[in-house]
Formats: structure tokens, sequence, C-alpha cells
């Protein structure tokens, strides 16, 4: 399973949602997904504008945790 730590980063940062919108130019709808884990998928784009607007790396904003099948 793939998670992102976006909510994580945000409040080691202290950032608000309106924030990271004005940030990364990412909408509001979409930052709150990614902040409660409930979106199920990411654009290329979407992970560009948050990387570059929050002085990410991709692999500092998704964390993979192997299944226990795994």
């Amino acid at each position: 399973m793939i998670i992102n730590k976006l909510g994580e980063i945000m409040r080691e940062k202290g950032y608000s949602n309106k924030q990271v919108v004005e940030l990364t130019g990412v909408s509001r709808n979409t930052i709150k997904g990614f902040e409660s884990n409930a979106s199920k998928r990411i654009d290329y784009d979407t992970l560009d504008r948050l990387c570059v607007g929050l002085n990410l790396m991709p692999g500092d904003l998704l964390v993979h945790i192997p299944n226990k099948e795994e």
C-alpha cells in the first residue's frame, strides 16, 4: 500500500490547508483528500506542484507500506 504524508508534513511545518493551496496551486479539495489519505490516485502534475511548492521530493511525500503477504 502507498500512503502520503501530506497531513503529517503540514502539521510539522504548521501549514494550514489555505497556505498549502497558496504555495502549490493545488485545489483545496485535493489538499483535503490528500491530508486525510482519502485520495486513491495522484496526477504527476499534482505531485510536482506539491513537491515544488513545499520543497519536497516525491519520496518525502509518498511512503510504501508492505502488505503482510509481501
